[in-house]
């Protein structure tokens, strides 16, 4: 199995309910590398927008992947992994464990 890490020497710089969401989605999104080789494809990255209760879960992935592919090979890979996270904040900031726990 392959894990994933928020950068931590950024972490102390969050605020506590930021830190907790970031490590919120990052295990939502560890848990949709469904054949855990490490790096999310579309369909992976659609389903945490659908356990997010996305109403748009496409768009949300395609706006994703534009903003956190860097390399475009149409994969989210550990080193880009934190631009998603990024973008998902900004999508559901201060509302990602309602979401989850709807």
């Amino acid at each position: 199995m392959v894990f994933f890490f928020i950068n931590s020497k950024d972490d102390k710089n969050l605020p506590t309910s930021l830190l907790a969401e970031r490590h919120e989605i990052l295990s939502l999104l560890k848990s949709c590398d469904v054949n855990e080789d490490g790096k999310l494809s579309k369909e992976e990255v659609k389903a945490g927008f659908r356990r997010l209760q996305s109403r748009f879960p496409a768009f949300r992935t395609r706006r994703a992947f534009k903003v956190a592919d860097k390399d475009g090979d149409g994969f989210i890979s550990e080193t880009e992994l934190d631009e998603l996270v990024d973008y998902v904040l900004e999508c559901y900031q201060g509302n990602v464990a309602l979401r989850l726990m709807k």
